[in-house]
């Protein structure tokens, strides 16, 4: 955890935008993890929707000025066809349920394990966001905080369909 923490830390001022330009996108790795209310949540289950999946944790302090923004996105652009889902790196779901009240989050949110982060890239400082296509591939990945102006011209792109998804085989 003290890793993380100081990855975090570092990774605040040090934002990473890696995006994919190439036909050559890879799916997102799929999981099944228990939400909050204990049912499993699958990602899988999302094909068809954009989605912001954002790994976070409640000691995170850029995580806890994004969330509001993610919020809002979730509440703007839900109808289009995003769906956030949060992927807490938390060691137990008590902190987490009440973060989640106490932030009126609007999204499913997962707890993390260790081999789901890993599949992702491993996940060494907080927040890391993947936006996923339609098809369930990658297009876009941050580490670190990121401008909301950022994200939303992202999602926009994605969800208008304007994804590239021709040039992805």
């Amino acid at each position: 955890m003290c890793l993380i923490a100081g990855a975090t830390v570092f990774f605040r001022h040090h934002r990473s935008v890696t995006p994919s330009t190439t036909g050559a996108r890879s799916y997102a790795p799929d999981f099944s993890l228990p939400q909050l209310s204990g049912q499993q949540l699958a990602l899988s289950s999302f094909r068809g929707k954009v989605v912001l999946l954002d790994f976070w944790a409640t000691w995170c302090e850029p995580c806890r000025e994004e969330i509001p923004h993610f919020v809002d996105l979730q509440n703007l652009y839900r109808n289009q066809g995003l769906q956030i889902i949060g992927v807490s790196m938390d060691d137990g779901p008590e902190p987490v349920r009440d973060f989640y009240q106490q932030f009126k989050m609007n999204y499913p949110v997962v707890m993390c394990t260790g081999k789901v982060a890993e599949s992702y890239g491993g996940v060494l400082g907080l927040p890391v966001a993947f936006l996923i296509g339609r098809e369930g591939r990658i297009y876009f990945k941050h580490i670190g905080a990121t401008e909301l102006s950022v994200l939303e011209q992202e999602i926009t792109t994605l969800v208008h369909g304007n994804d590239g998804q021709a040039n992805a085989h």
